[in-house]
């Protein structure tokens, strides 16, 4: 899926040790002692981590799990002790933020503040019973070695992502082909071994080297299907499991990228909306339509003259396709298109292009691919790819050619890919799904199916919220059910049927006192709060 969103600030602490103790009666019980590789912990690099007093090390894990003797590689691993009795101590809590390709060594540090707010009942507990594990995933950030292939593909101005010539096809083509084929030279047998059941087996490493019998898992966005992946493949080893913006196992990958194409274009248009109904502030227009003919129209004229050379009409889409991801962006992009638009102020568009698309770093696109290439096999048909995306670009032109050429690499990938893997909740003991039901990046009628897999998990909707990966965002309603589940282990009853089981009203829109007064803030990322996205 599309775009990746990360924001999360690494940090670091002053703790050592070599092990971890697990106290005398804890919830999850130390395995037996095993020829499992150990962590040895150290500070952490970041100020984020070390304000939760985190520690930091690395795991090394095989290469090829089929062959568990041979070349190894190296997981980054952080973690948040636990500050409760040893009495209360309810084991290990892996996190991930998404992606897939999404740093998840610093999650830890925005998720444990976010539940001991003073207005969580029981979040404190939650946060102080567990330790909090966040990890690179292999690959990822600061996992050794860490995919790269071209690290300035996206340096602007691109060709047009929408192919109206048959010049343009073959530009786009020739840019995939070229990544695919530097993935390969630069990262040698990694690109064998990146797929989400490789990711994984590395979580249980972690829970071995950890000395857990049982871990409890956290994942948004595409770590929900991690999650799906680990809890089918170890259903005995999980012990509590939420997942949030559930991915649709069946949809995996090539099918959930036109289902996406669908949602986002929907989703801007309610943005659009929303632009509209504050046109005295923005004066963008007063209704939805104009809005959007505005929007389309400045995009067309970037295309013959990209915007101080730099921002043509992808990077355009780019950037406002955070408005369709969370509502808490609105503000940014709205503040952004009105001073596009009446002061011709184009460099806040460049900066929020270039803080959130990262030129000059691709980590984050190399295992996206990676990852999504392999797992399942795509489509190799040019004649297939531009079929759907054309019909579907019919219904929904907002991103549809951008996501397309996103995941075009996938026609070449140089690795061999997977067979899916039939997930399997039957044996998982319990799980909390959430979801905003007008979600876009992962659409709603995924949970709806993962609810089905997993006859022991209830699903907690937000109706008319269109926020992906929102969870520990302020909602108490949300938040104060992750905080009874984590802390009690008690889950809202499952309801007969096929639909939600508990429902929360979603975070209330923001709401614009002047056009310019978050414009400050909108110079360096769009994306306000940690979490991921899968693009």
């Amino acid at each position: 899926m599309r775009k990746l969103v990360v924001v999360l600030a690494v940090a670091g602490a002053t703790a050592a040790g070599a092990t971890v103790t697990i106290p005398a009666g804890a919830a999850t019980k130390a395995a037996p002692a095993a020829s499992a590789a150990s962590i040895t912990w150290g500070p952490c690099s970041d100020p984020s981590l070390k304000a939760v007093h985190a520690q930091c090390g690395f795991l090394k894990v095989p290469l090829d799990y089929s062959h568990p003797n041979g070349a190894r590689i190296s997981l980054a691993v952080s973690r948040i002790r636990h500050t409760s009795p040893a009495s209360k101590y309810q084991g290990i809590i892996l996190t991930n933020p998404g992606g897939p390709g999404g740093s998840g060594l610093n999650l830890n540090a925005f998720l444990v503040p976010a539940l001991r707010s003073e207005k969580l009942k029981n979040g404190t507990a939650a946060a102080d019973d567990y330790d909090w594990i966040g990890f690179d995933p292999r690959g990822v950030g600061s996992s050794v070695p860490a995919l790269s292939c071209q690290p300035n593909y996206f340096s602007p101005d691109r060709p047009n992502y929408v192919p109206t010539s048959a010049a343009l096809v073959q530009t786009w083509l020739k840019r995939s082909k070229a990544y695919a084929t530097a993935c390969a030279k630069k990262n040698g047998p990694l690109l064998d071994h990146m797929t989400t059941i490789d990711a994984a087996r590395d979580m249980d490493s972690i829970r071995a080297a950890l000395g857990q019998k049982q871990i409890t898992y956290y994942g948004f966005s595409y770590g929900t299907y991690l999650g799906q992946v680990y809890s089918t493949l170890f259903p005995s080893h999980v012990r509590r499991m939420i997942l949030d913006s559930n991915v649709d196992p069946l949809r995996v990958w090539y099918a959930a990228n036109l289902d996406q194409d669908i949602a986002f274009n929907r989703n801007i248009k309610i943005w659009f909306g929303w632009v509209a109904k504050y046109n005295k502030i923005y004066k963008l227009g007063a209704t939805e339509a104009a809005v959007e003919k505005l929007f389309y129209s400045e995009e067309a004229k970037l295309l013959k003259h990209p915007a101080g050379g730099v921002i043509g009409p992808d990077e355009w889409v780019d950037v406002f396709l955070y408005a369709g991801y969370y509502e808490q962006t609105w503000l940014q992009l709205g503040s952004a298109f009105a001073g596009f638009v009446h002061k011709n102020d184009w460099k806040t568009v460049q900066a929020l292009y270039e803080g959130d698309d990262t030129p000059g770093n691709d980590n984050g696109f190399a295992v996206y691919n990676a990852v999504q290439c392999t797992d399942v096999q795509w489509p190799l048909s040019w004649a297939k790819w531009a079929h759907d995306n054309w019909a579907v670009y019919k219904k929904a032109p907002f991103e549809t050619w951008s996501n397309a050429w996103f995941n075009a690499p996938c026609l070449y990938w140089p690795a061999p890919a997977g067979k899916p893997l039939h997930i399997n909740g039957k044996h998982t003991s319990s799980a909390l799904l959430i979801d905003e039901t007008l979600d876009a990046a992962t659409p709603f009628p995924g949970s709806l199916e993962v609810r089905k897999l997993y006859p022991n998990a209830v699903l907690l909707a937000e109706p008319g919220g269109t926020t992906h990966a929102d969870s520990l965002s302020g909602d108490l309603c949300v938040d104060g059910t992750i905080a009874n589940y984590l802390a009690l282990g008690h889950l809202p009853k499952r309801k007969p049927g096929n639909g939600p089981d508990a429902l929360c009203k979603p975070l209330p829109v923001p709401v614009p006192t002047s056009a310019s007064a978050p414009a400050a803030r909108a110079a360096t990322s769009v994306a306000a709060r940690p979490v991921a996205a899968v693009r």
